[in-house]
């Protein structure tokens, strides 16, 4: 079978975002990454795109970042980043997440995101399926939106990305937790690691109940 270009994983993300464009004029996509893993931040991405994006200001490639090798998202951060009209990208720390739980701190970091935009967008593409309360412009959810639309594709690209920076360099100062090889995900590897060596503030003491790092009573 011969493998799709580029331009073909992107060309049905881009004529979703054509429609929505063509009604509502600028929009936003926002994703997250890193809802799953017991500790770090959950990092959250809005991107705006510009209005009748083509030619150069398009970046091919974009699709689910889990989809991605990570030399590839590495190369389409950079593109995205460049040919966005406004993006940004918001942690949200394990204390957050601890205080709040990991739906509504991640919503608020959705929220975080939208209202941090440079530009006000009429509408914000949500992947799931529900948005953050709050937000002043309408928002829609989009299921599995990160392979649906390009705008949330290239946020879902932002928010790896970021994250996955951060944990190396969290590795590189924790080096006996071995987070550059599971960012921090529940695997066996990890939690052997963190019966030998214990928890670091950057952990989710709510996701390690089990493990007795969650206080009675919180």
């Amino acid at each position: 079978m011969k493998r799709r270009s580029d331009e073909e994983i992107s060309a049905p993300l881009y004529e979703y975002d054509a429609a929505i464009r063509a009604q509502y004029g600028f929009f936003a996509g926002v994703d997250e990454a890193g809802r799953g893993p017991l500790c770090g931040p959950v990092v959250v991405a809005g991107r705006v795109l510009y209005p009748g994006e083509r030619g150069h200001r398009l970046v091919y490639g974009i699709n689910d970042s889990k989809k991605l090798t990570e030399k590839k998202r590495e190369t389409l951060f950079d593109e995205i980043v460049e040919k966005a009209l406004a993006y940004k990208i918001v942690f949200v720390g394990p204390d957050i997440i601890d205080r709040d739980n990991i739906l509504n701190a991640t919503m608020g970091g959705m929220r975080q995101a939208v209202e941090g935009l440079d530009i006000v967008p009429n509408l914000v593409l949500i992947d799931g399926n529900r948005t953050p309360a709050g937000l002043t412009m309408p928002a829609q959810p989009v299921v599995k939106g990160d392979a649906t639309s390009a705008s949330i594709g290239a946020a879902s690209v932002l928010a790896k990305v970021s994250r996955d920076r951060y944990m190396m360099e969290l590795d590189r100062q924790y080096p006996q937790y071995q987070l550059a090889k599971h960012k921090g995900y529940p695997t066996k590897l990890h939690y052997e690691l963190i019966a030998q060596y214990g928890i670091q503030p950057f952990y989710r003491r709510s996701f390690l109940k089990k493990q007795g790092y969650w206080p009675e009573g919180k």
